[in-house]
């Protein structure tokens, strides 16, 4: 008896996969569609990594708008600048939602992340608290003193390395990580949780943090097949999204009430959004300020860690685009004082360089897929509501019909030619776009200007710098950078 229920209940499962794959409704003109095998749909071809390059192939074969099926998920894929202005300008709000998947449920406190949220009040809330309350200019001006503080810490551990006399050999990659993570987690509750400088309590504390943030470290999309096939959610386990998620909701929580607990308020994002929440506790609740910090950590700091390794490696394997940063450094700002972030507007070469290494490497190539509400049209086809879109930057960034020899790493390109925001997308488009750009331009700005102001760097050995992407929604380079740094004259003045 056990045995039949067990069949009726994997018949029953079959005959809704097959519903969802092979009775949906019919459109007149649909994107064009690779070859798709029944149940996984297109999954199959999204076995070779990175993806973005696995889909900007497909784009390649069959057009910069297509359409494919992940399970029973409908997607469609965006290649081309004007299919993504479209999709963010005339269908914004058709497209304003977010997929719902396992990870967003556990680690995204039950979808209500601002990154994660459906469209709509609770959403609306989320980026007003975000825009005026966490990274807005007055606030990130606030937290001035932690970013200098931060990369000032960065500056004395390459010196203390590097020497002045000879060049010496440094892995960048821990040094960017610690940078950016230091500074977000001191931004949120004023505690540094990675390198040196720890006292007894916070020693452990940071240990448990950095485990949490490594086991979320290993779930992207596709991290459930669950999530777009429904007959596999019969074997899926939520097990360990599940406890990770216990573990990060109880960890952030007693941030929360440690700070609750003090006398005096601090200026943290923490104290900021506590003080909000005794004149608006319906605003400001536990559970808000808990996926407020996660979006926050998410947004700000792998992302910035990445973008610096990758501006560092084209620096050294240019160097005479390094040297024509240094020029502008040593002109503009002179050798007796160093830079500040107020400077970094005066370094326009500086900034074409940051801008560069954003087009050739955005930080999510694929952006953050969103989710259309209702049907609506895109380049002239018909896209049917519940789709997901995907929109690959990276092909857009380097589109041959919007970008001279789009390959090649060219500053100049900048000099004369504004960023057009509908052809450089780093950070995303429309209303869902990440509002974290100011905070990511103030430290990608000063800690490059700083590194190139302070130090001569040279590659290690005679061997080309290796430009090979790694796997990672959060795209970092496959080796990571080494090389050889010397303290410049400047750095014994400030030390």
């Amino acid at each position: 008896m056990e045995d039949k229920v067990i069949n009726i209940f994997y018949l029953f499962i079959f005959l809704i996969t097959l519903k969802l794959l092979f009775f949906r409704k019919r459109l007149k003109n649909p994107p064009p569609c690779p070859p798709s095998l029944p149940i996984i749909g297109n999954l199959y071809q999204l076995r070779k990594q990175p993806l973005h390059r696995t889909l900007h192939g497909l784009s390649q074969k069959y057009g910069p708008i297509l359409s494919l099926r992940f399970g029973s998920q409908p997607v469609l894929l965006v290649s081309s600048a004007s299919a993504a202005e479209e999709c963010f300008t005339k269908n914004d709000i058709v497209f304003a939602n977010r997929l719902h998947s396992t990870a967003s449920k556990y680690l995204g406190f039950n979808h209500t992340i601002i990154t994660a949220s459906s469209y709509g009040d609770h959403w609306r809330n989320l980026r007003r608290i975000s825009s005026l309350e966490i990274l807005s200019n007055h606030r990130l001006n606030s937290f001035l003193g932690v970013r200098k503080d931060e990369t000032m810490k960065l500056l004395r551990k390459l010196a203390r390395i590097s020497g002045k006399e000879d060049l010496r050999k440094v892995e960048l990659r821990p040094m960017f990580t610690e940078l950016t993570f230091n500074v977000v987690m001191r931004m949120v509750c004023g505690k540094r949780y990675y390198g040196e400088e720890f006292d007894g309590t916070n020693a452990e504390e940071a240990k448990k943090f950095r485990e949490i943030m490594n086991e979320i470290s290993q779930f992207g999309l596709g991290s459930n097949l669950g999530d777009f096939v429904p007959l596999f959610r019969v074997f899926s386990s939520h097990k360990k999204f599940r406890k990770v998620g216990e573990k990060l909701d109880a960890f952030f929580q007693g941030l929360i009430d440690e700070h609750r607990n003090k006398k005096e308020s601090s200026n943290t994002m923490i104290g900021h959004l506590l003080s909000s929440q005794e004149s608006q506790p319906e605003y400001y609740t536990d559970q808000i300020i808990k996926g407020l910090i996660m979006a926050l950590y998410v947004a700000g700091t792998e992302t910035s860690a990445v973008t610096l390794e990758w501006a560092m490696s084209h620096l050294l394997k240019q160097t005479e685009v390094l040297e024509k940063v240094r020029i502008e450094i040593d002109m503009e700002i002179g050798e007796e004082r160093l830079i500040e972030e107020a400077d970094v507007t005066k370094l326009q070469y500086l900034q074409n360089v940051i801008s560069e290494t954003l087009r050739l490497h955005p930080p999510l190539p694929m952006l953050l897929p969103h989710l259309s509400s209702q049907d609506c049209k895109v380049g002239g086809y018909d896209v049917p509501g519940n789709t997901m879109l995907m929109v690959n930057a990276w092909a857009i960034h380097r589109d041959p019909e919007l970008w001279a020899d789009p390959t090649s790493f060219k500053p100049e390109r900048f000099e004369n030619d504004p960023v057009d925001g509908h052809k450089l997308i780093p950070f995303g488009l429309g209303r869902r776009a990440c509002p974290g750009a100011g905070m990511a331009d103030r430290i990608l700005g000063l800690t490059l200007g700083l590194l190139i102001q302070c130090f001569e760097w040279k590659r290690v050995g005679e061997e080309e710098i290796d430009l090979s992407e790694g796997r990672g929604t959060i795209v970092p380079k496959a080796i990571p950078l080494e090389a050889q740094c010397k303290a410049r004259p400047i750095v014994s003045k400030i030390f």
